[in-house]
């Protein structure tokens, strides 16, 4: 007995220490296969082009084909669970916004997927610059401007937003001033932008980078920044805290998950080569100035701090909203 459990113990230990080997190598030659980006919005949002600006990037250095997956619906639940169902092995990894990655949890009686225990955080991408905007033929020009015309068509102009704190501002808007602009939701910036267009949903509190070329041409017009400075890109568009002093509201943010389970140093090598590229003057050129989105910095641990803090304030503000769980 006492020889077996020696030998029980020495062979228990060798495999330990060939698993603590295995890690590093596997990191070291990762990926050898696809990785495939799961993305919870349709193809054509400002998200969904960063994710494939990142992909592209990513396919040069490691020579395998990286995939971009859009699994839109559910308010971004459907994406976030096909994330953290997939295989541990750092071949799936995920692109999310702050709504499937800390609001959902309290927006929602139940979603399928527990963001706490089963995403692992890698690297804050960006921030979104968000805009209030409207359908240019309306000839609105001001927050103003656009509380009047909804004054005068009660139920009747609608809105899209991405954001749940946006939600909670245009209630408060239409609680403060008596209008009923009326939520509509979409599975993407690319369908909002057309909905604006198209004049059946007019109003959007949407992601600057969705609608820098339109904003420009004057087909939407920008009424409010969702910024603590004015866009460089819009400097004659004030601020919401400029436009309606008290009311700002925290913007959007997407950040890099893969699940709980895939080994430290995969999300390390992850977490550095997402740095090499975001860092890179013509990446941020095209992917950050040229399209108003605020570059974020946080990586690994203190990401994953960023992330606790953000769901505490998320679930003061959903409660503080009076929005019953759905």
């Amino acid at each position: 007995m006492h020889a077996i459990g020696h030998s029980m113990l020495r062979a228990a230990f060798a495999a330990a220490v060939t698993l603590a080997a295995v890690a590093p190598a596997a990191a070291q030659d990762y990926p050898t296969r696809p990785v495939r980006i799961v993305f919870p919005l349709a193809a054509g949002g400002g998200g969904d082009v960063f994710t494939r600006a990142l992909a592209e990037e990513l396919q040069k250095v490691w020579r395998q084909p990286v995939v971009v997956e859009n699994r839109p619906g559910g308010g971004q639940n459907i994406g976030a669970r096909a994330c953290v169902e997939a295989v541990p092995d750092g071949y799936t990894i995920c692109v999310l916004s702050s709504e499937p990655a800390v609001y959902n949890q309290f927006l929602f009686k139940t979603i399928p997927y527990d963001p706490e225990k089963d995403l692992q955080p890698i690297s804050n991408l960006f921030f979104n610059t968000l805009a209030v905007a409207i359908n240019g033929d309306t000839k609105v020009k001001t927050l103003a401007e656009m509380i009047a015309m909804a004054r005068q068509q009660p139920g009747k102009l609608s809105y899209s937003t991405f954001s749940f704190p946006a939600t909670v501002f245009m209630d408060r808007l239409n609680k403060a001033e008596n209008t009923d602009i009326v939520k509509v939701p979409y599975k993407g910036g690319g369908e909002v932008v057309n909905a604006v267009l198209g004049g059946t949903t007019p109003i959007a509190v949407l992601a600057l980078s969705n609608m820098v070329p339109l904003l420009q041409s004057g087909r939407i017009t920008p009424l409010a920044v969702v910024a603590p400075s004015r866009s460089p890109l819009f400097p004659d568009v004030p601020t919401l805290e400029q436009a309606r002093p008290g009311w700002g509201f925290p913007t959007t943010w997407f950040g890099l998950f893969t699940q709980t389970g895939v080994p430290r140093p995969i999300v390390e090598k992850l977490a550095a080569e997402v740095d090499r590229i975001v860092a890179d003057p013509a990446f941020q050129k095209r992917m950050f100035i040229e399209r108003g989105v605020e570059p974020a910095s946080e990586r690994l641990d203190v990401f994953a701090k960023f992330v606790r803090d953000e769901r505490t304030f998320a679930q003061q503000i959903v409660k503080e909203s009076g929005l019953e769980p759905k």
